[in-house]
């Protein structure tokens, strides 16, 4: 096929992805509510993360300690 053809129909199977990955948002689903909202899973995501890995480091310390004092 010649490339003029080729494009056509790479505009036809691109215009079907955008349809298809296509959405709307309702009213206080974007702009400013969106970003506190993912502020928001950050922050907690971080607050999570700290806790696991300080829970994790004691664990290691407490049968590091263990295992060298029998």
């Amino acid at each position: 096929m010649c490339g003029r053809c080729m494009s056509l129909f790479s505009t036809a199977s691109s215009e079907k992805d955008r349809e298809r990955h296509r959405f709307y948002l309702l009213p206080g689903m974007g702009g400013r509510a969106l970003r506190r909202k993912h502020r928001r899973i950050l922050r907690w995501s971080l607050i999570a993360g700290l806790f696991v890995s300080a829970l994790l480091a004691g664990l290691l310390y407490l049968l590091n300690t263990m295992m060298r004092h029998p």
